[in-house]
This record gives structure tokens, sequence and C-alpha cells, in this order.
């Protein structure tokens, strides 16, 4: 995502050229689809997959590789309660980030009738969040979601990167790394309660969206 100072507009062309969460349709062929399902019920799935060399901008997902839970680029299974529960959340600080870079921010919808293309960086956060609360019990996700705001942009990139380079299939990294991040031990255990203090206290995200 180019650079943009914190008091200026985007411009037209730039704003068009945007599509779902900051993905800049026509240059980037990298980036993430949310596949929410459409309905409300408990049990269905939320998915996320990485994409790289496709078209974002016309994001239509095979409904043979959706329904593909061993896909390799699919990096999220997520049930739609815990979904329900950290998604507002993200979609407030990713829109906080979009204004700060210029660019238009995005509704937050409960159903999508279509994939929702999301900029590189900004998926590489929501995955570590989803990967943090996807086994946990419901009442520590709201402590999940503090400490994940307590970790500055760079750290969540550094904990994707790390996972996916592990395990980074959706069923493949509930080991290792990835477990660390729900509830292990140091800076990657998002689940796992602190007292405030000056390195785990929330801090607003200073970085803005860049090119992955």
């Amino acid at each position: 995502m180019p650079r943009a100072s914190k008091t200026s507009a985007a411009s037209p062309r730039t704003a068009k050229s945007v599509t779902g969460l900051g993905f800049s349709g026509g240059t980037a062929r990298h980036g993430f689809l949310i596949t929410i399902p459409k309905g409300t019920a408990r049990d269905e799935v939320i998915r996320i997959h990485e994409c790289r060399n496709i078209d974002l901008t016309q994001p239509v997902v095979p409904d043979e590789q959706v329904a593909n839970d061993r896909d390799p680029a699919l990096r999220v299974l997520l049930d739609r309660n815990r979904w329900n529960a950290l998604a507002p959340a993200f979609w407030e600080e990713a829109n906080r980030r979009l204004r700060s870079s210029g660019l238009p921010p995005v509704r937050y919808p409960k159903t999508a009738s279509q994939p929702i293309p999301v900029h590189p960086t900004l998926g590489k956060e929501l995955c570590v969040l989803c990967w943090a609360v996807e086994e946990a019990p419901a009442e520590s996700i709201p402590n999940a979601l503090l400490n994940w705001e307590a970790l500055a942009p760079e750290e969540r990139w550094w904990l994707y990167t790390m996972t996916v380079a592990t395990t980074g299939q959706a069923l493949a990294h509930r080991s290792g790394l990835a477990k660390s991040i729900a509830g292990g031990t140091g800076r990657s255990s998002i689940c796992q309660r602190r007292r405030p203090g000056p390195q785990n206290s929330p801090r607003p995200a200073r970085t803005r969206p860049e090119n992955s």
C-alpha cells in the first residue's frame, strides 16, 4: 500500500482502485480473501485464504476450493461464534489504519455475498488473531483481543511469518508456534492474561499497511 501522511486524503483514482479492506486493485497480486457464509447459523465456518498471483478485484474462489479444508492456501477455519466475537474489533483497527493512510473505511459485514479481499499486512494480522482464539474458551477472547491490540503490527507480522514457515495450513498449524500464540509462554501467548505494564499495555498501531 502506498505511503500516505496521516492528514492526506486518497485521490478519487486511489479510492476507486481499492477494494475490500485496503486491497489495491490493479497492482497487487498478493492478499487474503475472507469467505463469510450467508445466513447466521452458528455452526458455519469462516474461511481465510492467502492468495497469490490472482486478481482479487474479481474474488471468485471455486466452490470446491472453498470447501476443501486441506487446500494449502487455507490459513484459517473459524466458527461463527468466535468470528463474531473478534471481527468487529479487528474491523475497527483496520479501518483506523486505512483512514490514516487516506483510504476509505469498510463497513463490517455480518455476511457477504462474495469473498472480501484484504490487504496482505492486515490479512496476516487477522490470521494471528484468529489462530489465538480458534480453540480458546469464549471467556478468554476479550483478553486475547487486548493482548493482540498491545502488539505492534510488526510483531503480528513476525508471528504470522514464523507460523506459516512451519505449519501455515489451517488444519496443520494447530501445533508448535501457532499453539504458542494461543496459550504458550512469552510475548506470543496472546490468550494469556497479563498484568498491565510498559511492554504489554495497549498502544496505538504506528505502522500503516505496507506492500508485502
